[in-house]
This record gives structure tokens, C-alpha cells and sequence, in this order.
């Protein structure tokens, strides 16, 4: 009998495309509706579920960035063969993406234990999404706002690309929340910010869920779950992603940092009261 029903595969599809790439934490949000469904968090089927319908949410960014990456792509390959090409701000980035995946593929494996385990912790989600919101309300006040997309660096890329750390080894901190508020602490607006957090995650969470899928598969979810999941956080994550871009242009974060103290707040007093356990 399958882990996760067809119903809950539909609301965990939900739930995970309108979070992804919202600096509120879909992981956390997952975990947090799993545990009022009554589906155990810490069960490797889960935690697999939840990587490969991040996948969905991949494939969105892949179809709504779908020039850019061809451009970068294109780029990438030309100054394979081209010595010239090699000095193009495209080129130089394809090569910055890859190099910062690097560090969280490592943890990632070598976390794995303490991130399928104890780190999955409701109690370690509800944390995570306060202390997250303190970082990112920081880093929107301190950051000067003043450097665009084209005028980002390896170095910008390697800790932004380095702090989705934060994310795999505490969940509720938010991946697109710790690379975004890395982002403002290096001066980048809003919206290079949040352009860089998407096209830093795009290896790592497709790599992530493509791993997870042999053991999601092969231990009781089933492929109509999966593929129900994943197809519904597609279809959500376009449209946040769509809205999330019209937003960070006109506001600031301060939106999501009341929402994540909420929920972070609201989740201690659940797990208080033994209401989730």
C-alpha cells in the first residue's frame, strides 16, 4: 500500500510549487503538512517523495528561463572551442553555476544520515524558519540594493551558491531564503537576487531529486503519487515563479519574514501541545 494517497500527492504538489522559490521554506512546509496529514516526516519514502517532485518545480524554472539558459548554454559550449568566447559574462557563469554546486553535492552525501534523521526534526524545521527570518530581514536592511545581474562574480556565486547549505542541513531555513538573503548581503538587488537564487538551484534540487527517486520508488509511494506530485508542482511553481519576479521588484522581504516568524511560531505551539508530534 502506497506511503502517500493520490489526494495528499495533489496538496504536497501544491504546497511544494507555491514554496520552492518563495524564501519561506518548502521543505519545512512540506514537512509541516505532512506531519497534520499523519505522514511520518522522517521515513526515507517521504523524504524521497519530496525531493523528486522538487523536480516539478525545477522544470518549471527550466520553462520559464528557458532563453536565458539556451543563451547561457549556448555560451558555454562556444567558449569550449573559442578562446574569445571565454571572455563573455555568460560563459564565465555557466562555468560559476557548476563550480557552486560543487559544495552542497558533498554535504549532501555526506550529510545524508543526519539530514534523513535527526535534522528532519519538526522541532528543527520551526527553529530554522525563525533564525532564517532574522538573517533575511538583515541582509534585505544592510544590502544596498545597488549591483544588477550583470555585474555579479565568481565570488558572488560560490557563497551564494554555498549557503543553500544552510537549507539541506536545516530544514525551514529555505534554500531560495539563505541563497537570496546571501545575495542582499553582497549588495545585489532584489531581483538579481532572486534570479541568481534560481539558476544556482536549478542543478543542485534537480540533482537532488533524481537521486532520491530510486529510493522514493522503492519503498512503498508508488509512480501515480510521484507523478501526480510532480506534474502539480510544475503547474504552481510557473505561476509563483511569475509572481515572486513582479514582486521583489516593487517590495521588499519584510512580507515573508512576518509570514516565516508566523508559522515558525505557530508550529512551536502545535508541537507544544503534542497537536504534531
Amino acid at each position: 500500500m502506497s506511503t502517500i494517497s493520490l489526494g495528499q500527492a495533489v496538496i504536497l504538489g501544491v504546497v511544494e510549487g507555491v514554496t520552492e522559490f518563495l524564501p519561506v521554506s518548502s521543505t519545512g512546509h512540506l514537512k509541516i503538512v505532512e506531519g497534520i496529514m499523519g505522514i511520518p516526516v522522517d521515513d526515507h519514502a517521504v523524504v524521497g517523495f519530496s525531493a523528486v517532485i522538487q523536480v516539478g518545480a525545477i522544470a518549471a524554472v527550466l520553462v520559464y528561463f528557458r532563453k536565458d539558459i539556451a543563451r547561457i548554454v549556448s555560451a558555454w559550449f562556444r567558449g569550449l572551442t573559442n578562446r574569445e568566447e571565454r571572455y563573455h559574462h555568460d560563459y564565465r557563469f555557466a562555468w560559476w553555476v557548476i563550480a557552486a554546486t560543487i559544495p552542497i553535492v558533498v554535504v549532501g552525501l555526506a550529510a545524508k544520515p543526519l539530514i534523513q534523521g535527526p535534522l528532519a526534526s519538526l522541532w528543527v524545521v520551526a527553529a530554522s524558519l525563525i533564525v532564517g527570518s532574522a538573517v533575511m530581514w538583515a541582509a534585505d536592511q544592510m544590502g544596498r540594493h545597488k549591483r544588477g545581474e550583470d555585474d555579479t562574480s565568481f565570488k558572488d556565486a560560490m557563497l551564494v551558491g554555498g549557503s543553500q547549505i544552510l537549507a539541506l542541513l536545516f530544514p525551514g531555513f529555505s534554500r531560495s531564503g539563505a541563497t537570496m538573503s546571501t545575495a542582499l548581503m553582497l549588495d545585489l538587488d532584489r531581483v538579481a537576487a532572486t534570479r541568481l537564487s534560481f539558476f544556482l538551484g536549478i542543478p543542485a534540487l534537480t540533482g537532488a531529486g533524481l537521486y532520491e527517486l530510486k529510493d522514493a520508488l522503492g519503498t512503498g509511494v508508488g509512480a501515480a503519487p510521484l507523478a501526480v506530485g510532480t506534474v502539480v508542482s510544475f503547474a504552481v511553481a510557473y505561476a509563483s515563479i511569475a509572481w515572486l519576479l513582479r514582486f521583489v521588484a516593487r517590495h521588499s522581504f519584510n512580507a515573508f519574514v512576518i509570514y516565516r516568524i508566523a508559522i515558525g511560531l505557530l508550529l512551536f505551539g502545535l508541537l507544544g501541545t503534542g497537536v504534531l508530534s
